[in-house]
Formats: structure tokens, C-alpha cells, sequence
């Protein structure tokens, strides 16, 4: 899967940068005089959007087939998740403690959660996976009680690395974390199959990015605190260019 991700990113970059220069040499052909430079440069542009729209097209193939092979991995991943449940409850040397938020079974190593464990927590929450040093560390399940799931790598009790997200309405984030939150490299599907791919801080949209409208058209530029900034690319379904402010 991390190669999966590796591959998502680069090539969503690649079409990225190129689709922003593109928007850069628009504004410069807007500004010249010259008429043969403007058809010349114009003619130079358009072969470049059409390359730049292939690869966005080639991207979202790549992201279609991601999807499908991660729908088998996920549910490989539940089978563990359940052997996993069917180890801890048959195994006699794993211990059940009460905590001050809620209980832990599974793992015990020195008086620490070190190893495979389940967490239910006061709240109704519940964690499944790998822990060390007492803490949430390694590759685990995080079911919230409001039905969000996170799946993914934990560091020091705090979803970091790569992880997923799934929210209860059916929205999903799947990229990098740190300190609990979307930091990083991401792409987020929407329910009404919208897709923002690109850079992430403190939870949101921020930094570079391709907004893919579920309608067929495309819209690229920078993002501030999850809410399009500045100049915008939007290539139409239908092939138009158009230049949007925000």
C-alpha cells in the first residue's frame, strides 16, 4: 500500500506542477502584445494542457485500480483484526487491567501494554491493535463511538504515518498523519464523490492541490486552512479552460 501511495502522490505532483505552470504562461500570454507570440505561445500551451489532462486522467485510473485492490486488503485486514479478537480471548497468558479511562485485554510485558491489545474506553470507544511501552504504538484500529474509523500508524499513543479515515457519513481521508492529524501528503473523497488531492496541515486542505468535481471538471491551484486562495486552473469536462479567484 505504501508504494500505492508513493506512486498516487508522485503522479498527481507531476500533473500538478505542470498544470500551474501552464496557468502561469496563461496570465503571460494575457499581458503580451504581440499577436503571432500570443497564437504561437497559445498553440504551445494547449498541447501542454492536453498532456497535462492525460495524466490527471492516467491519475484517476491509478486511483480507481488503488481502490479496488484496497477493498481486498481491507478486508483482509478485518480478518486479522478479528483473529486478533479470537487470539486475545483464547489466550491464558493475556491479562485484562482496568484503567482509569476504560479497560485494556491483551499483552503485558513488564507491567506495561507491550505487544497485541484491546482498549475499551469509558466513552465507548475502542482501540485494536499494537502497543508499546503502555502506549498505542505501531498498526491498529480506532472505532469511535460516533462510528468514524481510523486505520492506520500510531506513534506515542497518536495516529502517525499512514493512515485512513473513514467518517460516518461517508467521507474518507487516506494519507499521512502526525500528532493526530492530517499532516501531510492526502487525498479525501467526499460522499457526493468529489476528491481533493494534495497537501494537508493541521487537520485540513492547505498547500497545493487538485480538486476533482464529481460532475468531470477540475480545478487546481494553492489551498489555505482547507478553503481554495488566489488564482485557480479549472479544465471542463468538456475541454475549457477557465481561470477562477478565490
Amino acid at each position: 500500500m505504501d508504494f500505492q501511495n508513493n506512486l498516487l502522490m508522485n503522479a498527481f505532483y507531476f500533473s500538478n506542477k505542470a498544470l500551474l505552470e501552464i496557468m502561469n504562461e496563461l496570465y503571460q500570454v494575457q499581458n503580451t502584445s504581440h499577436e503571432n507570440l500570443i497564437i504561437q505561445r497559445i498553440g504551445d500551451i494547449i498541447k501542454r494542457i492536453n498532456f497535462a489532462i492525460n495524466e490527471i486522467n492516467n491519475n484517476h485510473n491509478t486511483v480507481v485500480n488503488y481502490l479496488r485492490e484496497f477493498k481486498g486488503q481491507f478486508s483482509q485486514i478485518n480478518n486479522n483484526i478479528n483473529n486478533i479478537n479470537l487470539n486475545i480471548n483464547k489466550q491464558n497468558n493475556y491479562q485484562e487491567i482496568k484503567l482509569d479511562i476504560g479497560t485494556y485485554k491483551g499483552e503485558i510485558v513488564n507491567g506495561k501494554r507491550e505487544g497485541k491489545g484491546i482498549e475499551n474506553y469509558n466513552n465507548g470507544d475502542k482501540y485494536i491493535g499494537d502497543f508499546k511501552n503502555d502506549v498505542k504504538e505501531g498498526r491498529g484500529f480506532y472505532y469511535y463511538n460516533n462510528g468514524n474509523i481510523y486505520e492506520g500508524e500510531w506513534k506515542n499513543g497518536k495516529a502517525e504515518g499512514k493512515g485512513i479515515f473513514y467518517y460516518n457519513n461517508n467521507d474518507r481521508y487516506e494519507g499521512d498523519y502526525k500528532n493526530d492529524k492530517k499532516e501531510g501528503k492526502g487525498i479525501f473523497y467526499y460522499k457526493n464523490n468529489d476528491i481533493y488531492q494534495g497537501d494537508f496541515r493541521n487537520g485540513k486542505a492547505h498547500g497545493k492541490g487538485i480538486y476533482y468535481y464529481h460532475n468531470g471538471n477540475r480545478e487546481m491551484g494553492d489551498f489555505v486552512n482547507g478553503f481554495p486562495k488566489g488564482k485557480f486552473v479549472m479544465l471542463t469536462l468538456s475541454g475549457e479552460i477557465k481561470i477562477n479567484n478565490y
